[in-house]
């Protein structure tokens, strides 16, 4: 099987498919693209990724034997699931719960949770200060609702689509374990908080999460990184 080429930062969109690769046994070469540095504004990454986000990957071996390249990492998740038969449910009601959870991260938990560090973590820090109390308390409280749906959900199931561990997993894990930076409890949340847990322990968890963690930098002192991912006029994408 040729390996895989990642093109990757390490953040939490970033983790889902470090995680899925190595959870999936699949080879890939690492492409770092430095966000803070406006890398993924490259001409040659915005060719594999037009959205200029990351991650994305290009399979040398992608449907017919042909390379594909894919952006969004929800795609990606469940590219992979398919190619590999792992991790996307066995039934169609498995795979409908598999779907619906990893649609409400795309669409929820990483809007919602990412907006909260923006607000709570990265605005208070810039040049001027963008301390809104308004924007802090309006995604600090939808992430809170999103973490009770959450919680919930995992009272009655070990993993987010039932029984089995899946890309839904894979995909909720890596905003939900950042709670803390978006003032979150778990006081009231015991379920999440095992299943958090639970699925931090796995290996491939493990694995995938250590990614050039290295490279993982401050933006509430990076004032080049604010400049480039908070102040960019998307009418220039080069």
């Amino acid at each position: 099987m040729k390996p895989i080429d990642l093109y990757y930062w390490p953040t939490p969109n970033g983790w889902k498919i470090t995680i899925a690769l190595a959870e999936m046994d699949l080879p890939y070469n690492l492409h770092l693209v430095n966000i803070g540095a406006g890398e993924q504004f490259e001409p040659d990454f915005l060719k594999i990724a037009p959205n200029n986000r990351m991650p994305a990957i290009v399979d040398p071996e992608g449907p017919d034997g042909e390379p594909v390249s894919i952006f969004e990492s929800g795609a990606i998740l469940q590219y992979l699931a398919r190619k590999t038969g792992q991790f996307c449910g066995v039934t169609e009601r498995q795979r409908i719960a598999v779907d619906q959870w990893l649609m409400w991260q795309i669409g929820g938990l990483g809007p919602m949770a990412g907006q909260a560090h923006h607000f709570l973590k990265y605005a208070p820090a810039m040049e001027p200060p963008n301390d809104l109390p308004y924007a802090k308390d309006r995604y600090r409280n939808e992430t809170a609702r999103l973490y009770g749906v959450l919680d919930r959900q995992l009272a009655n199931s070990e993993y987010v689509a039932g029984v089995f561990y899946s890309i839904a997993d894979m995909a909720i894990w890596p905003w939900a374990t950042l709670w803390e930076g978006q003032e979150q409890t778990m006081d009231d949340k015991p379920h999440m908080a095992r299943w958090l847990e639970t699925v931090g322990a796995r290996q491939g968890v493990v694995t995938g999460r250590a990614v050039a963690a290295d490279k993982r930098g401050n933006l509430q002192t990076d004032r080049k990184a604010q400049e480039v991912l908070f102040n960019r006029d998307p009418r220039t994408p080069d």
